[in-house]
């Protein structure tokens, strides 16, 4: 495989990592893969663990999370089944299954990071550590929002996936899109290549390769429009070493404004169902 770029992990220990390309799938893959990912997740800044408040990045995240949250929540209710069980896999601390249970859901979720699971548990959404911890399955709706890049053994856990997915399931995938032009733009210092917590980076060829091997279709694709600002805030930070929000915001409008032509957008939601 040949080398795409080098980069580093800007949040927690600095170390460089590698971007190397599947050329069959289209895909980046980020080497080499620690074998424990924990130490890279154990930071006060790593935000969708942490229900963080304090600076004005934070609390931008917040504000797009929440109206994110309703959109998502949209998405799902529009392409899924009457059946209303729903597996949200990588809950962070459950602030979609909490909507999706006071909307009269039945909730499940998984979330390895003990202290994501703790403020989920106290809005009142218990989630498992592992897919394994599961007692049922047969889920008519399973989301992954900013999860799939983080997953090792992506093939295997694809599989298990949609092993859990009931025959007219629907599954919601949310993941960064490396061939954005705010990613272009920022290169090494884009954020959301966030080394080594993403394993994979991929493009809209590489989802509808990836599940078509497991017997699924992508049936629409949605753009995250809000991505693009919040992940040039980021970058800009990592670039220059401050926070300059004129130039990031300028970035991630002009990001928005080329993929309405392109549509490659920073993020994409991707609708599957099996073929």
């Amino acid at each position: 495989m040949k080398s795409y770029l080098k980069t580093k992990d800007y949040s927690v220990t600095g170390e460089v990592f590698e971007l190397v390309v599947d050329e069959e799938l289209e895909m980046l893959i980020t080497q080499p893969q620690p074998k424990y990912l924990d130490k890279y997740y154990d930071s006060d800044k790593y935000i969708s663990h942490t229900d963080a408040n304090d600076t004005l990045v934070d609390r931008i995240y917040q504000v797009v999370k929440k109206y994110s949250i309703w959109r998502k929540f949209k998405i799902v209710k529009k392409y899924g089944t009457d059946c209303r069980t729903i597996l949200d896999v990588g809950a962070g601390t459950g602030d979609f299954l909490f909507t999706a249970k006071k909307c009269e859901w039945e909730v499940s979720g998984v979330e390895p990071n003990h202290d994501a699971r703790m403020r989920a548990k106290e809005k009142g959404v218990n989630l498992c550590t592992s897919l394994e911890d599961l007692k049922k399955n047969n889920f008519s709706t399973i989301t992954l929002w900013h999860v799939l890049e983080h997953l090792p053994n992506l093939n295997h856990q694809i599989k298990q996936l949609v092993s859990l997915l009931g025959k007219e399931g629907t599954m919601v995938v949310a993941v960064p899109n490396y061939k954005s032009y705010d990613a272009k733009y920022y290169k090494e210092y884009w954020a959301a290549y966030d080394v080594p917590r993403h394993l994979h980076h991929f493009s809209k060829t590489a989802i509808e390769k990836l599940f078509s091997n497991h017997g699924m279709k992508v049936v629409k694709t949605k753009p995250m429009v809000f991505d693009s600002f919040y992940v040039s805030l980021l970058s800009e930070k990592y670039k220059t070493g401050r926070q300059n929000y004129v130039r990031a915001i300028a970035i991630g409008f002009l990001s928005n404004l080329k993929a309405w032509v392109s549509g490659e957008y920073s993020s994409h939601i991707y609708v599957l169902k099996r073929e």
